[in-house]
């Protein structure tokens, strides 16, 4: 019983730490999100979020999995800080060669290729989006359900970056000025949590030894599969998008994908909350994990349709508020991608909170990978001929089909039933 009481005291906890964490990840660019698209206009909004699509890819490669796995392995470790500070340094050392080889990958691509040379400093202070993402190791906080620290770090950074913004981005060009903003406040946020993690958590850093690094890596390299495939239709759309079209149709579906991202923000708190606690149950036994997942797919599941549904009916008065007149064509992109929420929830619930506590990683991959091939063929057909519109349907049929496959596979091996 009590027990109990303390496991759920920590949920709540958390739920609350990642709540604001999602605030300042959501919220206060949300703040600022009115005023870009009038100060920037369409085309350099579509700029600035082509070159954040475009070292997405570069952060992907340096993630490598382990949001979820070191995450998993930390939170079933947790009671042994010895091991903890070993799994830190392992995964550290593995993300920080990964770095390595993505900045030298972007930096032949934004020196030798044109189409992305013309605007080599955009994706070059973009890139510091890449090592704050390194330097922040959110999956030890999640491991340890240790999230209130470096929630109020992240809202300390994202207020003072939402207040700069305010005061210095004035006019269109100061595009290249807002993406340096942005940079800084992940590497703020970064560099800080680096020193709670060090004096706050005592973790030592050090080299590990080569077996530990090893066994990361395995453990994490089908995760890694998936996320790759995953990016095939999350943030390949916009990159795809960009290739194909120009900047300002680029401003019109951004806009609007921002806005579905805001409303999904809610429900990725609480996927981040329950995760490890997922994980834990499921260690001590997989009958108290089901009952968990099925109260929460019916609940956070009804939750997701009602918001989807809001979010379809409210879409233009939703557009013209949020985004003003200039944006009359981002109307039907939000109301096609309005469902995304309530989708892509139940493919959370069933994928990573269900399948991967249950050891199906290699199940889990072959249906993100199948559904990253039909975004990226979807993609290359519909975006020449019906542009944001195109991107739109792909993405709603992808997540469609990665929901509906794993909500069959479960129910198929009477895990749902």
């Amino acid at each position: 019983m009590i027990k109990g009481i303390i496991r759920n005291k920590i949920l709540i906890e958390n739920f609350t730490s990642l709540s604001v964490l999602q605030v300042s990840n959501y919220i206060f660019p949300l703040i600022t999100f009115p005023y870009l698209v009038r100060v920037l206009g369409p085309e350099k909004f579509g700029l600035v979020n082509f070159a954040n699509a475009f070292v997405a890819y570069f952060s992907v490669l340096t993630d490598f999995g382990f949001n979820f796995s070191a995450t998993r392995d930390i939170s079933i470790n947790r009671n042994d800080p010895e091991k903890v500070e070993r799994i830190f340094n392992a995964v550290m050392v593995v993300k920080m060669c990964l770095f390595v080889l993505s900045l030298v990958i972007f930096s032949v691509v934004v020196v030798t290729i044109p189409f992305f040379k013309n605007d080599g400093m955009i994706y070059i202070y973009s890139f510091g989006f890449v090592l704050g993402n390194l330097l922040f190791p959110i999956w030890f906080f999640q491991g340890l359900e240790k999230m209130k620290y470096i929630a109020l770090l992240n809202v300390t950074a994202k207020a003072l970056v939402t207040l700069i913004i305010f005061l210095l981005i004035t006019k269109e060009s100061d595009f290249e000025l807002l993406v340096i903003l942005n940079s800084f406040g992940f590497l703020l946020v970064g560099i800080c949590s680096l020193f709670i993690v060090k004096y706050k958590f005592k973790i030592k850093f050090y080299l590990p030894a080569f077996h530990e690094i090893k066994y990361q890596v395995n453990e994490s390299w089908q995760l890694f599969l998936s996320n790759v495939a995953i990016d095939l239709y999350t943030i390949s759309n916009t990159f795809i998008l960009g290739l194909f079209t120009n900047n300002t149709i680029v401003g019109y579906f951004s806009a609007a994908d921002k806005i579905r991202m805001a409303f999904q923000g809610i429900f990725s708190t609480i996927s981040q909350t329950v995760y490890p606690h997922v994980s834990y149950l499921f260690k001590q036994s997989i009958s108290e994990g089901m009952s968990f997942i099925k109260k929460l797919f019916y609940l956070v599941g009804s939750a997701g349709f009602v918001v989807s549904l809001f979010i379809f009916i409210l879409a233009p008065a939703i557009v013209k508020l949020v985004l003003g007149e200039g944006y009359f064509n981002s109307v039907l992109v939000l109301r096609i991608i309005a469902f995304l929420p309530f989708i892509i929830v139940l493919s959370n619930i069933t994928g990573i909170q269900t399948m991967l506590n249950l050891n199906m990683k290699k199940e889990f991959t072959g249906i993100i990978v199948t559904a990253g091939i039909i975004n990226i063929l979807s993609a290359f057909l519909l975006v020449p001929l019906c542009k944001e519109i195109g991107i739109s349907f792909s993405m709603l049929v992808t997540e469609i089909f990665v929901s509906g496959s794993m909500i069959i596979y479960l129910f198929k091996r009477k895990i749902l039933n």
